[in-house]
Order: C-alpha cells, then sequence, then structure tokens
C-alpha cells in the first residue's frame, strides 16, 4: 500500500515528579482534543483518565489482570521509565469507504515494575488520536515463565454520568441480537437469554458486545470496542449499573477453564474509545483500522468489490430449500428438526443459470448459491456435525462444472458458500481442498457460516479458539486469492487493513430476520442504530434490496421499512459487496430497480451528512473512478424531513441527478412500496429538503457529466 508523509519522533524520555497519588505521565492527540492521564496510585495500580477538550469522559479507571498459577498483577507497581512518539502517515486502503486514510497520533510507552519479588515487568502503550484513543497491554519475557493463563482482564472504564447506551447483550455465541436503548444504569442483559429465533446464544453475565456507543445528556457520543483482536479472546464489558462502569469480561472456554493462554512476550488487543461531538464523526472516524498493522498479504486486485445477487433469500421465503432430502425445515430457525411436507431444492442448475442471467443483464459482478453442496439434510440440530460437509461435493442437480463455464461467458463470478455447521475442525481439515476447488474455477469470494453451537463442546464463537480459527481461515484463503465475507463471525476489529481479504462480516441481525423472526422482524429503528454501533466495527453484509415488502409466503412477517429506505440501504450501511437480496421476479418492471443497478460499492470519500443514533442517518460517497456520487438517508419509525446541502460537489461540475424518495402517503406498515422518482441538476450550491415517511428514506444518484 502507497504510503505518505511518514514522521516518527525519537523516543524521548519523560520524567515525572512523585505526587500524593504516584508517579503520573500523559499525552495529548496531535489537535490537543484528547488526552490520557496515567498515574499509579498509592497502592500501586496502573490508573488512567481520559479528557475531551478539557474535561474528563472517563474517569479513574484501574488495569490489572487475573492469572492461573501466578499472583494478580494490578497493585505493587512502580514506574520505570515513559518514552513518547509521533506518527503521522497517509495510507490506502485498496477498496473501501474511502482511498486515502490519515494515521496521525501521539503516543506515551509506560514500563512498570513490580516492588517484591518476582518482580514482574508489563508496558502499557497509549495512542492519542483526535477521534479517540487506544491503549493495549504488553507483556515481555519473564523469568523462569514460558506462558500466560489469563483468568480475566481487567480493565475499567469508569464512566462520568448515566449515559443513554446502545446496546446488544454481550453474548459468548452469537451478535444477532436486536438493539436496546436504556441509561447505563438501565442495562440488563441477562434479560435477552435464550431468544427462540438464534440458533446459538449463551449470556453469562449482565455484559455488553462491543462496539457499544453512549451519548451524553450534552451530546457527547463514546464508542468503546477493541482493535487487531489476535490469538485471544473476544471482550465483553461487564456492567455495573450502581457504580456507573464497565470492565472488561474475556470470553471463556468451558473446556479448557481459562480466557487466555499466550506464550511470553506478547501483547494484547487494543481497548479503544472512539469520541466525538457529533455522532456521524463516529462513522468517519477510522480509528479501528489505524489501530490495526499495515497490509501483510501484498496485493488484492483479483478482489473486486461488487453487486451480487444469488439463491438465498428464496429459502428464507420458504420459496425453495437448501437441501434436497426435506428431512428438515430450514426456513426458520425457531423450528428446526421438524418435517417439512414437500421440497423445493433452490440450487438447481436451472435456477443458478436464472440468477446468472438476471447478474448479466443488470450489470452485476456475482452469484451466491447457498444449498450447492451435499449434507444440508443433517447439518444443523444434530450432535454429531462433524464431517457433515465437505465443502467440493455437489448435489446431483448441481452441476458446478457447466454453472462455472455459463457464468465465465456471462462476464460473471460465482460467489462461493460454506456452511461449516459450526464444525470448524472439519472445515480445518478442508481448507486447502476447499480453497483449491475455488481457485480452479476463478471464484475469489466466499461467504462462510457458522451457525449453531461450535464443536468441539465448550467452546463459543468469541473465545480465543474461535478467533485463532477465523484467523486461520482467512490466512489460508489468502494463500488461493480468496476474500472470506463471514457470517456468524467474530467481531470486526479493524483486520482488514491488515488482510485485505477480510472484506465483509455479518454479525449483526440480518434482513432474513424479517423473513421469519417470531418477533416480526427488525424494527424501523434497528439500521439507525446499528449504523453507529456495529458498523464502526467494520463492512458490514446486510443483503438490501428487498422489494416484496409484504412476503405473500411469510403472512406472520414483513419488512419494517419503506422501498426508498432499502435503496438508502446500499449506502448507509456499507459493505464492499452488497446483494440485491429479492427475487429477480420481483423486480421485473420496477422503475426504482435502476438505482440499485447505478449505485457504486467502492468509495473515494464518505461523508456523514446529518443524523443521531437510533433515529436518522444520511450519508453520501463518491465512487472510486468514475467521481459519481450516491447519496442516501433512512429513518426510523417517524416520519421527520432533511435538508441536504450539496456544497460536498465539486465546484464548477453539474450532476445529473435521479432522486428516489418516499411517496407523500408512504408509510413502511401500511403502503411501504409508495416511491416517488425525480430528476434535476444538481451542484454545489444546490440543496433539496426531503420529506421521510415512517421507516422511510431517500436515494439519489449523482452522476457527472
Amino acid at each position: 500500500m502507497k504510503q505518505f508523509a511518514l514522521l516518527l519522533s525519537g523516543l524521548s524520555f519523560l520524567f515525572f515528579a512523585c505526587t500524593p497519588t504516584g508517579q503520573r505521565a500523559s499525552i495529548a492527540s496531535p489537535g490537543g482534543i484528547n488526552e490520557i492521564d496515567f498515574f499509579l496510585s498509592p497502592e500501586g495500580t496502573p490508573m488512567y483518565r481520559v479528557l475531551h477538550n478539557g474535561q474528563v469522559v472517563v474517569d479513574t479507571s484501574s488495569l490489572g489482570f487475573e492469572f492461573r498459577d501466578q499472583p494478580q498483577l494490578g497493585s505493587g507497581l512502580e514506574l520505570m521509565e515513559t518514552k513518547t512518539a509521533t506518527l503521522d502517515e497517509t495510507w490506502e486502503m485498496p477498496w473501501g469507504e474511502q482511498r486515502e486514510v490519515r494515521n496521525h497520533y501521539n503516543e506515551l510507552q509506560v514500563s512498570l515494575k513490580e516492588k517484591a519479588a518476582p518482580g514482574r515487568s508489563i508496558t502499557l502503550r497509549f495512542k492519542a488520536y483526535d477521534d479517540g484513543i487506544g491503549f493495549r497491554y504488553e507483556f515481555p519475557k519473564w523469568d523462569g515463565v514460558d506462558s500466560l493463563v489469563i483468568m480475566d482482564e481487567h480493565t475499567r472504564f469508569q464512566l462520568t454520568e448515566d449515559h443513554t447506551a446502545f446496546w446488544i447483550p454481550g453474548d459468548w455465541d452469537i451478535y444477532e441480537h436486536l438493539y436496546n436503548t436504556t441509561r447505563v444504569s438501565e442495562i440488563d442483559a441477562l434479560s435477552k437469554r435464550d431468544h427462540e429465533d438464534l440458533a446459538a446464544t449463551y449470556i453469562p453475565e449482565n455484559a455488553v458486545n462491543t462496539p457499544v456507543t453512549l451519548r451524553s445528556d450534552s451530546g457527547l457520543h463514546l464508542a468503546f470496542h477493541e482493535a487487531d483482536l489476535t490469538d485471544y479472546a473476544g471482550m465483553t464489558l461487564k456492567v455495573d449499573p450502581e457504580n456507573l462502569s464497565f470492565t472488561s469480561e474475556l470470553v471463556g472456554s468451558d473446556r479448557t477453564g481459562y480466557k487466555v493462554k499466550r506464550a511470553l512476550p506478547f501483547h494484547t488487543p487494543w481497548r479503544t474509545i472512539q469520541i466525538a461531538d457529533r455522532a456521524g464523526d463516529l462513522i468517519e472516524s477510522r480509528l479501528t483500522e489505524n489501530l490495526n498493522e499495515p497490509n501483510k498479504i501484498g496485493d488484492v486486485s483479483w478482489f473486486t468489490p461488487m453487486k451480487y445477487v444469488g439463491i438465498w433469500w428464496e429459502m428464507h421465503l420458504g420459496v425453495s430449500t437448501w437441501d434436497m432430502e426435506a428431512t428438515q425445515d430450514m426456513n426458520t430457525f425457531a423450528t428446526l428438526g421438524k418435517e417439512q411436507t414437500s421440497s423445493k431444492h433452490g440450487a438447481t442448475t436451472e435456477n443458478t443459470k436464472r440468477y446468472i442471467d438476471f447478474a448479466a443483464a443488470n450489470g452485476f459482478g456475482g452469484v451466491l448459491v447457498e444449498g450447492w453442496n451435499t449434507g444440508w439434510d443433517h447439518w444443523i440440530g444434530f450432535e454429531d456435525r462433524e464431517g457433515v460437509f465437505d465443502f467440493i461435493t455437489p448435489y446431483a442437480d448441481y452441476d458446478l462444472e457447466e454453472i462455472t463455464r455459463y457464468a465465465r461467458e456471462k462476464g460473471v463470478e460465482m460467489i462461493m458458500h460454506h456452511e461449516t455447521s459450526a464444525a470448524p475442525r472439519t472445515y480445518e481439515q478442508q481448507l486447502d481442498t476447499a480453497y483449491g476447488l475455488m481457485r480452479h474455477y476463478g471464484m475469489h469470494s466466499v461467504k462462510s457460516g457458522y451457525v449453531g453451537k461450535i464443536i468441539p463442546k465448550g467452546e463459543y464463537h468469541h473465545g480465543q479458539w474461535m478467533v485463532n480459527h477465523y484467523r486461520k481461515a482467512l490466512e489460508k484463503a489468502a494463500e488461493y486469492q480468496v476474500a472470506v465475507n463471514a457470517h456468524e463471525p467474530i467481531k470486526a476489529t479493524g483486520l482488514r487493513r491488515t488482510f485485505p481479504n477480510e472484506i465483509a462480516r455479518e454479525g449483526l441481525r440480518g434482513q432474513e430476520f424479517n423473513a421469519w423472526a417470531t418477533d416480526g422482524g427488525n424494527p424501523p429503528e434497528h439500521l439507525p442504530i446499528v449504523a453507529f454501533t456495529r458498523m464502526l466495527s467494520g463492512p458490514i453484509d446486510f443483503t438490501p434490496g428487498v422489494f416484496e415488502m409484504s412476503l405473500p409466503s411469510k403472512p406472520d412477517n414483513q419488512i419494517n421499512t419503506t422501498l426508498a429506505q432499502q435503496l438508502a440501504l446500499y449506502v448507509v450501511i456499507y459493505g464492499p459487496i452488497q446483494m440485491a437480496c429479492d427475487l429477480p421476479e420481483n423486480y421485473q418492471g420496477q422503475p426504482a430497480f435502476q438505482f440499485i443497478r447505478d449505485v457504486g460499492v467502492d468509495w473515494e470519500q464518505s461523508k456523514v451528512l446529518h443524523g443521531e443514533v437510533g433515529d436518522f442517518l444520511s450519508i453520501a460517497r463518491e465512487e472510486r473512478g468514475t467521481g459519481n456520487w450516491f447519496v442516501g438517508g433512512i429513518t426510523d419509525e417517524n416520519a421527520r424531513e432533511v435538508t441536504v446541502d450539496f456544497s460536498f460537489l465539486e465546484v464548477g461540475v453539474s450532476y445529473s441527478a435521479r432522486i428516489y424518495k418516499d411517496a407523500e402517503d408512504a408509510h413502511y406498515r401500511d403502503n411501504p412500496t409508495d416511491i416517488s422518482i425525480e430528476s434535476a441538476q444538481i451542484d454545489n450550491t444546490s440543496s433539496l429538503t426531503l420529506a421521510l415517511a415512517p421507516g422511510g428514506g431517500y436515494a439519489i444518484s449523482l452522476i457527472r457529466e
């Protein structure tokens, strides 16, 4: 990747006088906006505070660890030395929300050592950015100790008030919960246990998953997360509702009885806090990516961001099935194992060719096919799932050779699907075979899935063992020039900078819940929260583009958005691959489908125009290589007016605009498909006021003239 303007200061020693609370050091961000204040308590406990524009936003908070076969490390320490450094570089995203990313921070390195035997040492590394802060623990070699078994990490985040929190429970297995909006003091994660629509769920503590976003009464926004999650357990945040604080609670393993085991030396992931006066600045921040290492796999031009269609939504609608044998009802996780009365296998050669033709006719780059390989009759709800899928053997009615030949002839790339059935040992044994098959057929993207409880029993999706599995699959995929879109994943933590074949993840309650969730699907506020929470961690494969909102085959469910909002999601919810998920016949004769044909997927730059967490959001993105812009806006259940100021456009250039907006009587519940389409000439002096219906939105294409 191209880098510019690299400036790294020499490491300079700082000296600090003792104070009544111990030795102290601090570092401020380059613009002086954020400051990290570190000190030792009289008991030798590491403490820190975070200030934003001079105001404390994270108050005095302690740091420490609990080990197996080792004393705790969290007191009796002394400060040995501190070092500072500065970095200012610009690196280029091979694909993403923007082409160039500035990585500019000031760093403070604090070396600590126990006063008493055994005299263990540890380093704390803090980085202060203008958009937030990050810190991590670094463990050097210890005499007579080759590895550490971590039972708990005690990283505390002491809040300054009872913020409004936008949260999902700290589930060790799944992120597919609806977001909740409460005060911190009202967080009750345990009440979210055992949801019947979730294939695997385990919530042991009153904890929240990250990213979790908070808003103060004065409008300050804080988002807590982690970066560079490598060979470590995922971090949830245990809630103390009385003292208004979070404490790290690592995902554990019932099989091993610990949270993390690492050989010395090693460092932890970064603990991150994004800080923003304006909600939209959280989305524009690249803090998480900047705290990861540069690209390790080199050129990834073999992956092309694309729009795609595929055999997927029809199974969720009950129109077809994943399996040929029809021994299970695959249309809803709520009724696994129940008998079906009929079967219509979706992944047939004939049906796949129909989707290939549709993709080619509409300029889409790819076709995804689920249910193509044998094993779907025995993949979930069974204990003996290991060895069910081999990832190379198609069903008898799916001619892989002919399909890939036909797709190549039509200029369409097939997207592979690997459902592991949460049996990662089976998948690991076949990674070379599976990815080798993809390379043979010229497939460069795979959607992987991990539905169900992890085998071996006692491991969880977000524990260290599975973190390492996801990384192994990603690294092996890179060897075969395969990009990974993981579903039921570990959280994204900015590793797409280091491994840019990590193109997208699910990791949220997606579109499919609208088709079969027993609670009626995703409410209108869902995505206006997701954009300011889950999307902060990385690209999403949400699968937008439903045009048939009433779901005739699912009379108890519907899509709780308007058609205009489904269009807007291609801009608002970022991913370098975007599905037009509805059935091809539902797009026929629909003028609004033109926006999906036109909209980009890879961006030169992105700008959040306005928005509030859980309420509404508008984003403008410039397409790479064309200079065309696309704007999307969404709202919750409340109707509202927004004014789009086009001053972000290039001066002196005129754009041909196509405006897709809610019609006057549109409503997500009663009249979702009523849409108005208008044309206009727009330049950087223009503005436009739009009325958004309840659950509505708007989408604008701006084609450079």
